[in-house]
């Protein structure tokens, strides 16, 4: 699965908000293979980088990009109609994916106002049009197939939705969004458990192994010389003996192993490195990117400025900004490409120059100061 352009109005803090993930010509020298496997034309970012500062909205868009899932995948709206931000207005989204077949779709949907307290299917209009991609196509050319496409009468949203295939995907968030004492949990194998004890022994070199529990089903033990730690259905038993960065480092595991065996096509991977040095960080975030299957996307959400440091396309880079004045559009996106256009220009020295405009505005902590002083 494969999210080429997003929309999305009137949800959480997000107002006619939109990120598009296509590029317009192959990158000399990139070491990524960009494309749709076998048509090299289709070109799509395969790693986004979402970077800003605090209640800019890189958790937000990962939870509205899950919850658009689970509406396409479940036909529940529930989880969507609980981020609509103002309820007496209009609410839509609009997502163009490629599907596990080659097909690329655009789902546009509206929520009106609700006529009482809560939101009822009719409130629900949802439109799903489709077209298959050649092995010549673009993604533009795609797009411009499927603008021409007849109107066709509206069926209830989930006849629409219905009509989607190849949907897959994984979300990780940070341990506070999902309980402290839990991690996104599957089955462990032998291979999955030499990644996590890998990544573990690097976080802690006091952890001699991990392994599968013989006696209790669903769990694996973090064993140390003198005690041991059970992890029972993704739920750590005993979390307060493990540093915050070890427990991080469990589901940072569970990940890079999802990648690796290509078991989701989509992977969200929110600020999961908090508690974890910078180098590590980098380190597994270039596993992650080479394991990506060919059809593969990552989107990756950090504060650490020295990723700009890997190899990557210009265009991987995407900063958000909040600007509160602006009431229209409160939050923008904007890709490193469309600043830096020379090959020699560099996306950290743009950075720490705050070409970007991403840097916090701490002049209000300075009033501290000022009380204190006066």
């Amino acid at each position: 699965m494969i999210v080429m352009d997003l929309q999305v109005d009137n949800f959480m803090a997000l107002k006619n908000f939109h990120m598009n993930m296509s590029y317009p010509k192959k990158i000399v020298g990139s070491q990524l293979e960009e494309h749709l496997a076998g048509v090299p034309s289709f070109r799509y970012k395969k790693i986004v980088i979402l970077m800003g500062g605090n209640a800019t909205g890189k958790t937000s868009i990962g939870r509205i990009m899950m919850m658009i899932f689970n509406f396409m995948d479940k036909k529940i709206y529930n989880g969507l109609t609980d981020m609509i931000c103002d309820k007496s207005k209009q609410a839509s989204f609009s997502i163009d994916f490629v599907g596990n077949r080659n097909v690329l779709y655009r789902v546009e949907a509206a929520f009106m106002p609700p006529q009482g307290e809560d939101y009822q299917s009719t409130d629900i209009n949802v439109n799903v049009r489709s077209v298959s991609i050649g092995k010549k196509d673009s993604y533009k050319t795609c797009i411009e197939r499927l603008e021409q496409e007849k109107e066709h009468a509206q069926s209830s949203y989930i006849e629409e939705l219905e009509k989607i295939e190849g949907l897959s995907w994984s979300f990780e968030y940070p341990s506070d969004y999902l309980g402290a004492n839990k991690t996104t949990y599957h089955n462990y194998t032998e291979k999955n458990l030499k990644i996590m004890e890998l990544i573990l022994q690097t976080l802690d070199p006091a952890i001699i192994k991990v392994e599968k529990s013989d006696e209790i089903e669903n769990t694996f033990i973090i064993r140390y010389t003198q005690f041991s730690v059970i992890v029972q259905n993704g739920e750590i038993l005993n979390p307060k003996v493990l540093s915050s960065g070890t427990r991080s480092g469990i589901e940072v595991a569970e990940m890079l192993a999802s990648i690796l065996e290509d078991k989701f096509g989509f992977y969200y991977c929110d600020e999961k490195f908090s508690y974890i040095h910078s180098e590590v960080e980098k380190a597994i975030l270039s596993l992650m990117i080479e394991g990506l299957d060919d059809n593969g996307q990552l989107f990756f959400t950090t504060h650490n400025t020295d990723i700009l440091d890997l190899p990557l396309p210009k265009h991987s880079f995407v900063f958000l900004k909040k600007d509160i004045t602006d009431t229209e559009q409160p939050i923008k996106c904007i890709s490193a490409s469309t600043l830096l256009k020379r090959s020699t220009d560099s996306v950290k020295n743009a950075v720490e120059n705050d070409l970007f405009s991403i840097s916090p505005n701490i002049t209000k902590l300075y009033e501290i100061e000022t009380m204190y002083q006066g």
